[in-house]
This record gives C-alpha cells, sequence and structure tokens, in this order.
C-alpha cells in the first residue's frame, strides 16, 4: 500500500490553502491552470449525478493529500486517525 500512496503523492495534487471545504476544486484548478470558482461550480454541478458526483468526490477527499504529503485514507489504514 505504501507503493500506491507514494504514486498518489508524485501526481502533484496537493489540497490547497486557498479552500473552501476539502481543498479538492483548489488542487485542481491549480494543477490543471484552470479558475478555482470555474472548477468549483464543475464539482457542484457534478452533485447532480447520482452517486458518481458526490462518491467521486469523497473518493478524492479520502486519497488527496494535504500540504505537508499526508493522506487522510493512508492515516486510517495506518491508525493515525483522521485528517489533521
Amino acid at each position: 500500500m505504501e507503493r500506491f500512496f507514494n504514486i498518489i503523492r508524485s501526481s502533484g495534487f496537493r489540497r490547497g490553502p486557498d479552500r473552501l471545504l476539502a481543498g479538492l476544486a483548489g488542487s485542481i484548478a491549480h494543477r490543471l491552470g484552470v479558475n478555482v470558482w470555474l472548477v468549483r461550480l464543475l464539482v457542484l454541478i457534478s452533485f447532480l449525478l447520482p452517486v458518481i458526483g458526490l462518491g467521486l468526490y469523497l473518493l478524492l477527499w479520502a486519497l488527496t493529500p494535504w500540504q505537508d504529503g499526508s493522506i487522510p485514507l493512508e492515516r486510517v489504514l495506518n491508525g493515525q486517525g483522521g485528517p489533521q
């Protein structure tokens, strides 16, 4: 599992300090070089899709590293608790 989480860390996605909720839209916007509000709007629209929108968001939340590189799912699996 450690190799899997290291691959995620090396992707370059990080939750940004400029976040409203979990920081996923900010992370995606920063990585793709687009406006964060456009990404936030697309995320909100995706919630209209049954299961996929919210389910995908929760999955990404669990796998997107914080600024320090820690991943919420990895912390839970290692018995270190939830996010900081």
